[in-house]
């Protein structure tokens, strides 16, 4: 047989076109390659790692992990989600994210607890009876839940996927104010004066069923008493745009297909490995609810452009066209995460995803289903055409991303975080496909900052991220009642964060793009664009957000991404904390001043060798086992593993005139030592001619490992009309090495 993958012009007009996926030079937090899963030993290794950190943590042999998804991260390293459990059981929302290097050693952890209250008979009534001690011995059975939850949702529905029953710890949680909030009025409340902690725990089910019923999805994860079935919670796991979906067309495009003899098939083995069809593929669901067959043609020239009609062809040019916006959306997802981050289709290990197209009749709606990794599309009837914008499959596809990734749980803010997320991507896969599909960045121009606009038969968005208000029904900034409301509306503040974040805001009151809580200098904060935008957004997803994570602890974590890319003292930084604080969730700060002015220092990126530095110079040059931030050298202090003391040092001028003057660094850190515990140092200071020292600007060590080179600028205002000496000085102990690797010194001064 003649089989050969094909690079088509695919048409809803049918204009000749060529594109290829192209890899291009890594930017900032480009991920590495896929990763194997962890073999049982490294599982074990890593579990005995985050437990020997339980005495200080107060938790008793009861307590444990249980090592869940992995996925690549940056420069070899790999992201393990560890669930916490108690006696053999999940505790639902409390697990720790850890990035490992290749040597299996912890690089960072993010961590969501909720065990604090279990196994020491603290709190209130731990399992709501009275007991202060959980006993996890259940009353009900796995098939007693399962029946009660079809029963409830839909007791004539037909199962899409086998339901399942899992038996877990669910603690009961409660919003308090901390203490500094328990003033104050409850309209003057911002997001970072509320906390989330335990009230108690129950032995519980978590029961997930996909069923359909009158030929419509019924996808639901319920929570039941393990006890006597009582429902504790129940979410949707209908991960849609909105009730009612979505669609456009393209005009003339190309797509990847598969020739086999004569015959053309919609499959594209270029993009991902795996999956029911053995890479990226749209099929025919015919009206049908599920799976279908991968479109085939004679032909390579595919649709005509327009809307699909109603009782029609499915397999004719007409009905092609839906299957043309499913692969030109589907390759611009891949190729966009794929470019500019290094993430492998959906879980970041390259398994193949698939779109069904024609889903079930006249359907107005469109939705991921993380079971088979897919997405399914209707053709849209009464508010929508064909559910295929490029804009929507980026939303849908961003869930799967979520799903293997953080798994922000459905529901309250967790689940607007969640759909937020996924219209992040797809504002971000549009602007990519708008510029042509190729390229290592995001561009800050080519999309419209509202989700679904194309589709809309009367020309309304389903969402303005840059005003969620105006649908009448999100809030544009956070409140105690947000968690109420249904996620797609809950995941507005969130929208009109990232939107300010990418784009900024305007100081004019009566402006869609003005917020009354940015009240620092300016008014209008500035964006740093979509690209930046997106790769702190993908980090915090991907490294530091776990299933419960809210707009208080995703604020934190996003800051913590940009401080991590861009540096704590960043603009990218400010511009997060501005961000977030235009939506009530922590308070505005100035920008600030960005200092330029004339070069002070010589030889900062030591390209010319140790010229003009004094101390260990023979830490400066090129070695095996770290890079240089630019250029080819550097400056490796440590990384021995022994009792160790180095520094260097440069002394510069900074004028008396001055009226700005910073020094900033690209520093570097790995460690083979673990915890929290600052074993190896690195301090950075200011002397005078004398050597005494004058000022210490920051310490870093072990605890501060960090994937990459992380940028760092202080001011050096203070000394200025002086001759000062710039100073980093390191010390390792006896045993574990961490390498502080600096590159890009620089004083600038006016």
């Amino acid at each position: 047989m003649n089989l050969r993958q094909t690079l088509l012009a695919a048409a809803i007009g049918a204009l000749p076109m060529m594109m290829a996926a192209q890899a291009h030079a890594a930017g900032p937090f480009m991920m590495a390659a896929p990763v194997a899963q962890m073999s049982p030993q490294e599982s074990a290794g890593l579990v005995a790692k985050l437990s020997a950190q339980h005495g200080k943590a107060g938790l008793n042999a009861d307590h444990g992990f249980a090592v869940g998804t992995q996925h690549p991260g940056v420069a070899g390293t790999r992201i393990s989600r560890a669930q916490h459990t108690f006696k053999g059981l999940r505790v639902f929302g409390s697990e720790t994210v850890v990035v490992t290097d290749s040597a299996g050693a912890i690089v960072s952890e993010s961590v969501s607890d909720r065990r604090a209250g279990l196994g020491n008979g603290a709190g209130n009534a731990l399992d709501g009876r009275g007991n202060t001690q959980l006993d996890v011995n259940p009353t009900l059975n796995q098939i007693g839940a399962i029946d009660l939850v079809v029963k409830a949702v839909a007791p004539r529905g037909i199962h899409q996927t086998a339901p399942s029953a899992e038996l877990l710890v669910w603690p009961v949680m409660k919003s308090v104010r901390v203490a500094d909030a328990l003033s104050k009025s409850e309209s003057a409340l911002n997001a970072l004066d509320m906390e989330n902690v335990v009230e108690r725990y129950e032995l519980a089910y978590l029961v997930k069923t996909r069923m359909t019923s009158a030929n419509k999805p019924v996808f639901f994860d319920t929570v039941v008493s393990a006890r006597d079935g009582r429902v504790l919670a129940q979410w949707s796991a209908l991960q849609t745009v909105v009730g009612t979906g979505n669609s456009q067309y393209n005009g003339a495009v190309p797509i990847n297909t598969t020739l086999s003899g004569t015959t053309y098939s919609m499959k594209d083995a270029t993009r991902g490995v795996g999956g029911p069809y053995g890479g990226m593929a749209i099929t025919n669901v015919n009206h049908g609810s599920s799976g279908g067959s991968v479109y085939t043609n004679t032909s390579n020239t595919w649709g005509d452009g327009q809307q699909y009609l109603a009782g029609g062809s499915t397999t004719n040019a007409n009905g092609q066209t839906a299957a043309v916006n499913a692969m030109w959306g589907l390759m611009n997802t891949y190729d966009m995460l794929k470019n500019t981050l290094g993430w492998s289709s959906l879980d970041g290990n390259n398994t193949a995803s698939y779109i069904g197209v024609h889903f079930k009749t006249a359907e107005d709606n469109a939705y991921y289903d993380d079971t088979c990794k897919c997405m399914y599309i209707g053709d849209g009837n009464t508010m929508f055409k064909n559910l295929g914008s490029i804009d929507v499959i980026g939303h849908e596809m961003g869930h799967g991303v979520t799903a293997a990734t953080s798994n922000l749980v459905y529901t309250a803010e967790s689940g607007g975080l969640n759909e937020s997320s996924s219209d992040i991507s797809g504002e971000a896969v549009e602007a990519y496909a708008r510029a042509g599909g190729t390229g290592a960045t995001i561009p800050n121009s080519g999309n419209d900052w509202m989700m679904g606009s194309e589709i809309s038969k009367s020309g309304q968005p389903l969402r303005w991220m840059y005003k969620p208000s105006k649908d009448g029904t999100s809030p544009n900034a956070w409140s105690s009642t947000l968690k109420n409301l249904n996620v797609h509306y809950s995941s507005g503040p969130n929208n009109r964060m990232f939107y300010f974040l990418s784009q900024g805001s305007n100081a004019t009151t009566t402006s869609d793009y003005y917020s009354s809580y940015l009240n620092k200098a300016p008014l209008a904060m500035t964006g740093i664009g979509t690209d930046k935008a997106y790769r702190i957004w993908f980090k915090a997803l991907t490294t530091k957000f776990t299933s419960s994570t809210d707009y208080a602890d995703a604020r934190n974590k996003v800051l913590l991404a940009a401080e991590e890319l861009y540096g704590a003292t960043s603009k990218e930084a400010t511009a997060v904390k501005r961000a977030y604080a235009a939506i009530n969730v922590g308070l505005d700060v100035d920008e600030g001043t960005v200092v330029a002015g004339t070069e002070r220092l010589l030889n900062g990126g030591f390209e010319s060798g140790a010229t003009s530095w004094t101390g260990s110079t023979a830490t400066i040059g090129t070695f095996t086992g770290q890079s240089a931030f630019e250029g080819s050298k550097y400056a490796w202090l440590g990384g021995k593993g022994v009792s160790t003391s180095q520094s260097l040092s440069q002394s510069v001028a900074i004028p008396s005139t001055a009226t700005a003057a910073s020094l900033s660094f690209a520093l570097h850190i790995d460690t083979a030592e673990s915890g929290t515990t600052a074993y190896d140092k690195l301090v950075v200071t200011v002397k005078n001619t004398a050597g005494t020292v004058l000022g210490t600007l920051a310490t870093y060590s072990n605890a501060n490992a960090a994937t990459g080179y992380q940028s760092r600028s202080f001011s050096l205002l203070a000394y200025k009309g002086q001759t000062v000496q710039i100073s980093f000085a390191m010390t390792e102990d006896s045993s574990m090495q961490t390498s502080f690797v600096v590159d890009k010194v620089s004083v600038l001064a006016q």
